[in-house]
């Protein structure tokens, strides 16, 4: 990771956000793709207190610490800036690595800030250096699964969008759509039939040499986009 621990764990952190920083250039690191025009976002809440055990370039992300919540007039950050680093990334032979010692994950799940969701994807989408497999563009919210097997590819759409999506339970589905669905294929294949197996509905088809494009109508609780490879 490019760190060494310093035996503390901070937090829970109040007030406190993560300065957007911009690079040597004057460009921001990938991270922070997606939050043009904002200086700063919402921190985690615990954070694991480190040092650098390389040396890196200017953090994309660094500490802006907590302030008091009371009285009202003293409702500001007593510190605008520090260069503790709350993101390292380090790139090494064909290797990434993105480290962030707070703790986003638990903080996005338990607060749902759009914002930590997007810092989450931006770190997966630089560390993986490569097109996604599947991308999904249309309303809702959905659960990706892609199979591959030797002579065809699935995609699993699983509809999510409900006001108890957090629960053990769902009041009704709540249909979304249309949906574009993006498919790499693996190198070297190309696209036979392409079916919706739930539905069974014959889907609009875009192909290239590279991927498939399906569009589904809607989705209701379930969908599979079947994928013959040739």
């Amino acid at each position: 990771f490019g760190v060494r621990y310093r035996g503390r764990i901070e937090g829970p952190m109040k007030n406190s956000y993560a300065r957007i920083e911009s690079g040597p250039d004057g460009g921001r690191h990938p991270l922070a793709a997606g939050f043009e025009g904002a200086e700063r976002i919402v921190n985690s809440v615990f954070r694991v207190d480190v040092e650098p055990a390389v040396r890196q370039s200017t953090s994309p992300l660094t500490l802006i610490p907590g302030y008091p919540d009371l009285p009202m007039e003293q409702l500001f950050p007593r510190v605008p800036k520090t260069d503790i680093a709350l993101a390292y990334v380090r790139e090494f032979g064909n290797g990434r690595v993105v480290y962030l010692p707070g703790d986003f994950d638990r903080t996005f799940w338990e607060f749902l800030l759009e914002d930590h969701a997007r810092l989450l994807k931006n770190a997966i989408l630089w560390a993986a250096n490569e097109e996604q497999p599947v991308t999904v563009a249309g309303p809702g919210l959905l659960d990706v699964t892609v199979w591959r097997q030797r002579d065809s590819m699935t995609v699993h759409l699983v509809n999510l969008s409900n006001p108890m999506t957090m629960r053990g339970y769902f009041r009704e589905f709540l249909p979304v759509g249309p949906l574009k669905v993006r498919i790499r294929l693996p190198q070297g294949t190309t696209a036979g039939a392409v079916r919706l197996l739930k539905s069974a509905v014959r889907p609009l088809v875009a192909n290239s040499p590279a991927a498939v494009e399906v569009t589904i109508p809607s989705v209701l609780d379930h969908e599979v986009v079947a994928i013959d490879l040739r």
